[in-house]
């Protein structure tokens, strides 16, 4: 698996590649890394696909940036470096509030933007922000608790637990700060990219009409919706998630 130095940080991304034209940058949610995609993403047919760990997250070292233009600017650090071209973006809650912010500057790289469980707003409930720092544990069961639909399974409800339990309070605090930070929804018709919003029916976190509103407000926008996903829909409905984005890339 490789590594690459950017500025002071050595930044982990898990690699598969292709021969055809096709680039696909997946970029995981608060307090993630790159197994937040499931191996179908991370493999994906067709596409020489890039998931990596954001700075401080995962196997990156590095510190959580305060917002997200910062993060912004260190995925178009990262696609710069990597010499990227034709990219297809894929940005999962935090992950996609970074999408559509470097969507809205449109880097000569940037191709398509996939928008997965994400908002032009995503606030944050005081309660878990506040309980991140001062009852870690039950805060986590919080998160976990929200974060699944009801066809997921406890194994893979259990092995986010021990994820996030492993992952040091400030990287998750950080993230979820950022993103109750995060509004970009007055600068939503600026995106021209070709986009696509997936949503999950049981997402509690950023529910479907999250989606609605970016499909509204982003030009020619297309939303596909997976029924009793959750927010963790990739992992939890692998098979219908690459569906839509295998028919996204096709049309």
């Amino acid at each position: 698996m490789p590594f690459v130095d950017l500025a002071d940080e050595n930044i982990f991304y898990s690699f598969s590649s292709s021969d055809q034209n096709l680039t696909v940058l997946a970029i995981h949610g608060s307090g993630g890394d790159h197994t937040a995609w499931p191996e179908a993403l991370r493999n994906f047919p067709g596409a020489t696909v890039y998931a990596v760990d954001l700075p401080g997250h995962g196997r990156s070292s590095g510190k959580v940036r305060a917002n997200v233009e910062a993060y912004a600017d260190f995925i178009d650090a990262f696609a710069t470096e990597l010499n990227l071209d034709n990219v297809t973006l894929i940005g999962h809650s935090l992950g996609g509030a970074i999408g559509q912010m470097l969507a809205v500057r449109s880097p000569g790289w940037l191709t398509r933007i996939i928008l997965v469980g994400t908002g032009a707003r995503l606030r944050v409930h005081p309660d878990i922000l506040d309980g991140l720092l001062s009852n870690f544990e039950a805060a986590i069961d919080i998160i976990c608790q929200f974060a699944y639909g009801p066809t997921a399974s406890e194994a893979l409800i259990n092995s986010a637990r021990e994820r996030f339990l492993n992952t040091p309070p400030n990287v998750i605090h950080g993230d979820l700060n950022v993103c109750n930070q995060f509004d970009i929804m007055e600068k939503m018709g600026e995106i021209s990219l070709p986009t696509l919003v997936i949503s999950g029916t049981a997402d509690n976190l950023t529910p479907v009409k999250y989606g609605e509103y970016l499909c509204k407000h982003i030009p020619g926008a297309k939303h596909s919706i997976i029924e009793d996903g959750g927010h963790m829909m990739a992992l939890e409905k692998p098979e219908e998630f690459i569906r839509s984005i295998s028919d996204f890339l096709a049309s």
